[in-house]
């Protein structure tokens, strides 16, 4: 691999030094390292998006009534700090619940019985090495979320590439955390991702998006368009509807809800609401099958409180 300076990648792209001194430094190319007081930036590394310019899509299906929700959040809140055993039993519950049903949405054949075994470290027989790893991987990239919301820090891409990575570990070590470099198809979808030539800037894209013009809204809905567009774009060769599920946990946890299980029962609504937010920017349906989980998992913890 070769690497460039700043000014060499500078003349390349066609902007000054000092504005790519500031893209390394904010951490928006890939890859880029310092040696001493020189970045070094691989020479395949792609120009980062115009993050200065809006966006402002125009989404529909934004407008939902959250006092429900919020009603029950802030009972929920006026709990805390729950007990030690309450946090505990809610967690090991939801770890198993959550692994079981990503990972059977995109094919596992592990039981909710079997997936809690190999939680355990049990092995099961007749079951493939991927499955095992798959179930222990995604208790990692669990682990690894409720840590980067413990410090507060904000979702960026190369938290996603690292959530990715802990998907993939051990099976697909050299697709984990990068972005594809090739066409795909969604399976049963009518929306086709984008060309792999512009992943990486449709990903800035929206990075930016997020980062700076959703604010405004209710974070449910930013939690759904996080997961929409991700899913939308495809980034991953695979491993890209766990780490969805994933990063719409992280939005709901990070302003104090509890996270959802999209159950494997409901598949194909999910697929389709997904698939109606894809081809016509309406979200919905998605925020509506969303909320109805976040109901589900907002009762069960006012049960196990009161």
């Amino acid at each position: 691999m070769k690497y460039l300076t700043t000014k060499e990648v500078a003349l390349k792209w066609n902007v000054n030094d000092r504005r790519v001194r500031a893209l390394c430094e904010e951490g928006r190319i890939d890859g880029a390292f310092k040696v001493g007081k020189t970045w070094m930036i691989a020479e395949d590394a792609s120009k980062p998006y115009d993050a200065r310019k809006a966006i402002k899509k125009a989404y529909k299906g934004l407008d939902y009534d959250f006092s429900k929700l919020d009603a029950m959040k802030k009972s929920i809140d006026e709990h805390r700090p729950l007990s030690t055993n309450v946090v505990k039993s809610l967690r090991e519950k939801l770890i198993v619940d959550w692994t079981y049903n990503s990972n059977a949405i995109e094919g596992s054949t592990l039981t909710l019985s079997e997936t809690k075994v190999v939680l355990e470290g049990i092995t099961i027989g007749g079951k493939s090495v991927t499955e095992h790893l798959e179930v222990i991987n995604h208790k990692q990239a669990i682990e690894y979320l409720e840590t980067i919301i413990k410090e507060k820090k904000d979702l960026t891409e190369w938290i996603l590439k690292n959530i990715h990575q802990l998907i993939l570990k051990d099976i697909d070590d050299y697709n984990a955390g990068k972005y594809r470099n090739e066409n795909i198809t969604i399976s049963g979808a009518n929306h086709m991702p984008p060309n792999h030539m512009i992943v990486s800037e449709s990903m800035q894209e929206l990075f930016t998006e997020y980062a700076r013009e959703w604010d405004h809204y209710h974070p449910v809905i930013k939690a759904c368009l996080l997961h929409g567009e991700f899913v939308k774009i495809h980034p991953f060769i695979d491993g890209n509807g766990r780490t969805a599920r994933l990063i719409l946990n992280f939005e709901l946890m990070k302003y104090g809800y509890p996270p959802i299980v999209i159950t494997k029962s409901r598949r194909l609504e999910y697929y389709e609401a997904l698939d109606l937010a894809h081809t016509t920017i309406d979200y919905s349906k998605f925020v509506d099958f969303v909320s109805s989980f976040l109901m589900d998992s907002e009762l069960l913890w006012l049960r196990i409180i009161h």
